[in-house]
């Protein structure tokens, strides 16, 4: 993300998203009421003396939106913003109609609020910071295998194989399927490769971890000098690269990535509710119960609550967001699309780590 400049009197921020993270940083502090402004292309009526009223040419112009809705489409890399026109070139008459902003990678935007809260200035400053190349994760056993990339915004799985091994016993075919297997693994990870430059972590049981390592950097030397962790996972799939997640084999190379950084606050709220621990607290009502008593070192509040929730109770939930950072705590936004967002979206989509028990 780079900064071109805040003003920080009129609430103004403007910047220039610099790939689909940026976006996705922008989608969690792009809120209704907000007010964006960009470059755009919008069709409009000719005024030109006879023309039909219908026809129309497509212009491109700078628009000022007042945010309605805010949509992330990792599909297509862009970020759609919806909402009332509040300035645009007089001539065209469009103030007062709706418009929808396709924001990509390296268009320039200025977002304009009301106040800017600390937890989503950071958000943005982070963003700017030093920046990590995405993670990916080839997890594989003897039944499947996947390559999944690990970004701010969650998993992004590349491809999925299944292995189709027959018996030990016919040990000719088993090591050609074995091959055709590891093929087909290693031309998803050269892709996925190829397009982020990450680190790469390869996980499953038993064998089968090393052996694919290995035949990494036999066959793409460039690839095999890009492997920062080899480790055990229970299962191949999507399935092996959550555990590794949750169990933390990954690492410091893990703890790079935004989405490890939810999930292990998300598996230490339910560990301390296995434990039967009262330095935590879940749901809306506990939660602002803790934070009246100045307990929460750290909130959980999922993206999707945050941005779902009507205008009256989207201001509650931001009011004690603020004041947990006032008393020194701390704000995680967790991304109701991972499987950690979904353990928290059960728990009510708000959790609190406790400094000390709330009687």
């Amino acid at each position: 993300m780079k900064i071109v400049s805040f003003d920080r009197r009129k609430g103004a921020l403007e910047l220039v998203p610099e790939d689909v993270d940026d976006l996705w940083v922008l989608y969690n502090v792009i809120r209704r009421g907000d007010r964006v402004s960009a470059r755009t292309t919008r069709e409009v009526k000719s005024e030109q003396e006879g023309a039909r009223p219908t026809q129309g040419e497509r212009v491109s112009l700078t628009l000022l939106l007042q945010v309605e809705k805010a949509a992330f489409q990792q599909g297509n890399d862009r970020l759609r913003v919806s909402g009332l026109v509040l300035e645009a070139p007089e001539k065209y008459g469009l103030v007062g109609s709706h418009h929808t902003l396709n924001l990509l990678p390296g268009q320039r935007l200025v977002i304009t609020k009301e106040e800017w809260s600390k937890y989503d200035v950071e958000r943005v400053e982070r963003a700017s910071g030093e920046r990590y190349p995405p993670m990916i994760v080839v997890a594989l056993d003897d039944d499947e295998g996947s390559v999944v990339v690990l970004r701010q915004h969650g998993l992004a799985v590349v491809g999925e194989v299944r292995a189709h091994l027959p018996g030990k016993l016919d040990a000719e075919r088993r090591d050609d399927a074995v091959g055709r297997y590891y093929g087909s693994l290693l031309e998803m990870l050269e892709r996925a490769w190829s397009q982020t430059r990450g680190f790469i972590a390869i996980v499953g049981p038993g064998f089968w971890k090393e052996v694919f390592a290995r035949y990494v950097r036999e066959r793409r030397p460039e690839l095999g000098r890009s492997i920062a962790a080899v480790a055990l996972a229970s299962s191949g799939g999507v399935q092996g690269v959550e555990e590794a997640l949750r169990s933390g084999v990954l690492g410091k190379v893990v703890e790079r990535t935004r989405v490890s950084v939810e999930t292990e606050a998300v598996e230490q709220v339910l560990s301390r509710l296995g434990g039967q621990r009262e330095d935590v607290a879940y749901g809306l009502e506990g939660v602002e119960k803790s934070v009246v008593y100045g307990a929460v070192e750290q909130l959980l509040v999922t993206d999707r609550m945050l941005r779902e929730s009507v205008d009256s109770e989207r201001k509650a939930l931001e009011g004690l967001m603020q004041e947990v950072e006032r008393m020194g705590g701390r704000v995680l936004i967790v991304h109701a699309g991972h499987e950690a967002g979904h353990k928290l979206t059960s728990l009510g989509g708000i959790a609190a780590l406790l400094r000390f028990r709330v009687g």
